[in-house]
């Protein structure tokens, strides 16, 4: 992946999947290593965030590389200067961008006009960070990928189409419960069951929850409304009712099933608190996962100076 940008979970192969778990499960035993020394990140970010940013700064500075942080009021993708001539500064100070952007097209920008590789770190369209720490917790739990079975409940939103790129590549089967006019997106979805032909996934798509949670190993859920939807939430919370994971839900997945979720969690909504707290949910580990993920990918992207990467493969 040297050099790379990695803005959708279609920019990678399942190996790559693959060879990022792994890595980020030796990435946990090493601590703090110097292979990225020398090497800067910039995070340019027009959504605030807590795990994203902690994640990437912590991630970075663990291997030994620096990080600097650009906020909204800093830059102005697109207005205070153009997203083309961002991406050409930042090229010349920084060996990598990570972007958190309202809008994919901002980030596809980004890269076309960037000499150095750019990481989708949360679009409108996908979350690619998220979903592969997300496989890297279910991969650590249940010890295997293919052949499970993961229910997600709600929105289908960025989450919602990294992890069914994410499942379809790796033999996940995905089941899917979003109320009308809340499905994911078309092109994800074609581009999804194309995946799946090859590696025996299968993929459901329903507008009942109880039929998407029975039998999984996996639920997961997300917030009704996203940030830049807050004039929406009183109608999606009307919409989306019927589509919170309570233990009355979470009784029809398999009794060992796990319960995640991306967080910030709306405690009440899409979940209930003691589903959230309560034995199966592993949604701390999740949060924790980012970060080494994280040096599993910022390694493979910036590393390549003849160092051993973390004892990678």
């Amino acid at each position: 992946m040297k050099g790379k940008d990695l803005l959708s979970i279609s920019d990678l192969t399942s190996d790559d999947i693959q060879s990022l778990i792994s890595d980020a499960i030796d990435a946990k035993d090493q601590g703090w290593v110097s292979i990225l020394e020398g090497k800067s990140l910039a995070l340019l970010f027009e959504k605030p965030s807590l795990r994203t940013r902690v994640s990437f700064e912590i991630a970075m500075r663990q291997l030994g590389g620096q990080c600097i942080y650009l906020s909204p009021a800093e830059v102005g993708l697109g207005e205070r200067e153009s997203v083309a001539d961002v991406a050409r500064v930042l090229s010349r100070y920084v060996d990598c961008i990570a972007a958190r952007t309202f809008s994919h097209q901002t980030l596809k920008m980004l890269a076309n006009c960037s000499d150095v590789p750019v990481i989708n770190a949360l679009s409108d369209l996908e979350h690619p960070c998220q979903a592969l720490a997300d496989l890297l917790t279910v991969y650590e739990k249940k010890g295997e990928l293919e052949g499970l079975t993961l229910a997600y409940i709600g929105d289908g939103n960025n989450v919602a189409h990294s992890l069914l790129l994410a499942a379809a590549l790796t033999g996940i089967n995905f089941q899917i419960a979003s109320p009308p006019g809340y499905t994911v997106n078309e092109r994800i979805l074609n581009l999804a069951q194309g995946y799946a032909e090859d590696t025996g996934s299968k993929i459901l798509c329903t507008e009942e929850p109880r039929v998407a949670v029975n039998g999984a190993d996996v639920v997961y859920t997300d917030v009704w409304t996203s940030m830049g939807q807050e004039a929406e939430r009183e109608v999606r919370r009307q919409v989306f009712a019927n589509y919170q994971v309570n233990n009355e839900l979470l009784s029809l997945a398999k009794e060992d099933a796990i319960v995640m979720h991306p967080l910030p969690a709306h405690r009440g909504e899409e979940v209930t608190s003691d589903v959230l707290d309560g034995p199966q949910s592993v949604v701390f580990d999740q949060a924790e996962n980012r970060m080494h993920l994280l040096k599993a990918l910022l390694a493979q992207i910036l590393g390549g100076l003849g160092k051993p990467l973390l004892g990678f493969r």
